[in-house]
């Protein structure tokens, strides 16, 4: 079942100016996506931002299947 990204993605002009970010976070949508797409697994992106969780790296990747609809 996919992940309501919704819920874990914002958009706050100020807030990293306005680029979609893990809500209560500066971490942008595309830097999840872009680490995913350089070979990261979760653990290492979970390891690099501790912040982070399992569900906000799905919904980033939710987020940006999306957006290419």
């Amino acid at each position: 079942m996919r992940i309501d990204s919704h819920k874990h993605i914002a958009a706050d002009s100020d807030i990293h100016h306005g680029e979609p970010c893990i809500t209560g976070t500066r971490i942008p949508v595309s830097m999840i996506v872009g680490s995913v797409a350089d070979g990261m697994t979760f653990d290492e992106i979970l390891d690099a931002y501790p912040q982070l969780k399992k569900e906000s790296i799905q919904a980033a990747l939710a987020y940006a299947a999306d957006i290419v609809r």
